[in-house]
């Protein structure tokens, strides 16, 4: 029985030595709640929900772990004996660590890139009024965003979430960066267009990206509240990678800014929906380039579009961490 449409985009877990950065990034420039709860934990919040984002005290300054709220107890079973059945090994969560993501029956097993996968059944929300910018997010039934990697085995890792979520493929991006085509996949797991967006570097001779994760995305609700962030970011003096523009595929408008922890984050607004009536007929496309309109370089020490191209020699290739139980050739 399939688990898609049970599956969504719960929060993300950050290591960072940065807090002070943190806190005014996500706070001030973006727009987000924000809770410290000591000198090595803080959250953001960006509906109801009590954590969206964990940020841990630790050197890698990189993203974790992803949350994936699981919508019932019988498809959480199900999810878990799809990974143990595979002999991939699956770990309670202590209820400490359950507490500081606000959520209830918390599992995790490897993931792609070295990103662990948490699973959880039931979310706690906060009693606490929002204290934020930006007057809202869209979260939801679809999940509070998506997360972007860049991997040499794009093909591993969309076998990976077909077999633990029954992931759908979008569409594809072909985007041409210095002579050399890039393609992206973009897959769903609910009717939000993509939840994983995994961009092909097999071609690439030096590893372009530092972070297990390319960026991350969050919705704003309205137009008014992305552009706000965008003014704040800039204002602030935080990195901007792209500036304001439209995709190809779901038509989101966004802009790319760099995190205290070098990854980027997306803020969105109004991407398509995939609602039952277009699930129905919708149909597998590639689409030339990634953006409409806009999306330009603002740093100018970012010298292609994956946003984080550094010195080729800090950048040497490293194994792929991948998980070849749950990525193998489908039956």
């Amino acid at each position: 029985m399939s688990v898609f449409g049970k599956v969504q985009l719960g929060y993300l877990v950050v290591e960072s030595q940065r807090f002070d950065e943190w806190r005014s990034f996500g706070s001030d420039a973006i727009g987000l709640h924000v809770d410290e709860l000591g000198a090595d934990t803080m959250r953001f919040r960006l509906d109801e929900r009590e954590c969206r984002f964990l940020i841990q005290r630790g050197p890698a300054e990189d993203l974790m772990a992803i949350g994936w709220h699981i919508t019932d107890h019988e498809t959480f079973d199900r999810v878990i004996g799809r990974v143990t059945d595979r002999g991939v090994p699956v770990v309670e969560g202590a209820p400490e660590e359950a507490a500081l993501r606000g959520v209830e029956r918390l599992w995790r097993f490897p993931g792609p890139k070295g990103i662990v996968q948490e699973i959880f059944t039931v979310a706690r929300d906060s009693p606490d009024p929002l204290r934020m910018t930006t007057s809202a997010f869209v979260t939801g039934d679809s999940g509070m965003g998506h997360v972007a990697i860049t991997s040499r085995e794009p093909l591993a890792i969309h076998r990976y979430y077909d077999t633990v979520f029954d992931s759908r493929l979008t569409d594809y991006i072909d985007e041409n960066i210095g002579g050399l085509t890039l393609r992206i996949r973009f897959l769903r797991v609910n009717e939000r267009h993509h939840s994983i967006a995994v961009a092909n570097v097999q071609g690439l001779k030096i590893e372009p990206v530092r972070t297990r994760c390319q960026h991350v995305n969050i919705q704003a609700g309205t137009l008014d509240d992305m552009v706000g962030a965008y003014r704040r970011v800039l204002d602030l003096g935080f990195k901007m990678a792209w500036s304001i523009g439209q995709h190809t595929n779901d038509k989101e408008l966004s802009f790319y800014c760099v995190s205290p922890s070098g990854f980027e984050v997306e803020v969105g607004w109004n991407p398509i929906v995939i609602t039952p009536e277009l699930e129905e007929a919708w149909q597998v496309a590639t689409h030339q380039g990634i953006s409409i309109w806009g999306h330009q370089t603002v740093d100018p020490g970012i010298v292609d579009k994956l946003g984080q191209l550094r010195q080729a020699a800090s950048h040497l290739l490293r194994p792929e961490i991948t998980v070849p139980a749950l990525s193998g050739a489908p039956a």
